[in-house]
């Protein structure tokens, strides 16, 4: 058996959460049977990140010539970090759910 302990708070989502009730419930089957799915369509979608970035790498790290503009690499730039940010963004966020999910 497991328990999610998520504090709202500590995800910064408690005025979402606000009137909701601490009072425990059980996590249905067909709730978490979605939720799993929706879990599993995220880790397809960094697969297909990963590869995409790999490819991305393989052009960079080429010998092939590359044009561009200014404009393009402060473009290609910004949205690499973008990148970066959300990733780990998303990186801490899974941590500290794995943290919140305990066996019990």
């Amino acid at each position: 058996m497991y328990e999610i302990i998520a504090n709202p708070e500590d995800y910064k989502l408690d005025d979402l959460i606000k009137g909701t009730g601490n009072a425990k419930i059980e996590f249905s089957e067909e709730d978490r049977s979605k939720w799993a799915k929706e879990v599993n369509e995220f880790s397809h979608k960094l697969i297909q990140f990963s590869e995409k970035s790999q490819e991305l790498a393989k052009v960079l790290s080429s010998k092939e010539k590359i044009t561009t503009t200014p404009a393009s690499l402060k473009t290609l730039k910004i949205q690499l970090f973008t990148i970066n940010d959300a990733l780990n963004s998303a990186l801490e966020i899974a941590k500290k759910l794995e943290s919140d999910i305990v066996p019990k």
